[in-house]
C-alpha cells in the first residue's frame, strides 16, 4: 500500500522548490526554475536550471534535483515540486525530457506539484500526477 504524503511534507517540498529557484543560472532565457524531489526515505533534493551558451548543454531544474538524489544513492522518488514564475497567470510545466526522467525514477501515480509565486509573494500550487503529464512514456523493461 502506498504511503500518503502529508500536507506538511508537500508544503516543505514546495518551499524547497521556491527557495532553490533563486540560484538559477538562466542568463539566456531569464526563466528561473526550481525543483525539489522527495525520495522514498523522506529526503528532499533540490535543483535549479543551469543554462549554457551552447543551449543543448542546458540542464533543467527537475533533472538536476532527481540526478542529485541519484548521486546520493536514491532510486525511487515519490513526489516532485516544480516552481516557475507564473506563465501567463498559469503554472509552468516540465519539458518532455524531464517528464521522461521522472518516469524512470517515479511511479506514474507519484505526485507532481506545480508551484508559482505571484506578484504578492503568495505561493500557489496545483497537485497532479506524473501520468497526467506523461500519458505514453517509454518504460523500463519489465514495467
Amino acid at each position: 500500500m502506498k504511503k500518503k504524503i502529508s500536507d506538511k511534507t508537500l508544503q516543505a517540498l514546495a518551499q524547497a522548490a521556491v527557495a532553490v529557484k533563486k540560484n538559477s543560472y538562466s542568463p539566456y532565457s531569464r526563466f528561473k526554475v526550481g525543483a525539489a524531489v522527495l525520495a522514498e526515505d523522506g529526503q528532499i533534493y533540490a535543483g535549479t536550471n543551469i543554462e549554457n551558451a551552447s543551449y543543448g548543454l542546458t540542464v533543467c531544474a527537475e533533472r538536476n534535483a532527481i540526478f542529485k538524489g541519484v548521486c546520493d544513492g536514491q532510486r525511487k522518488f515519490i513526489a516532485l515540486a516544480v516552481c516557475t514564475d507564473p506563465v501567463e497567470e498559469e503554472f509552468g510545466t516540465p519539458c518532455g525530457a524531464c517528464r521522461q526522467v521522472m518516469v524512470e525514477f517515479m511511479d506514474l501515480d507519484a505526485v507532481l506539484m506545480l508551484v508559482a509565486v505571484d506578484k504578492k509573494s503568495k505561493i500557489k500550487t496545483l497537485k497532479k500526477k506524473v501520468k497526467d503529464f506523461m500519458p505514453f512514456p517509454f518504460l523500463k523493461p519489465g514495467d
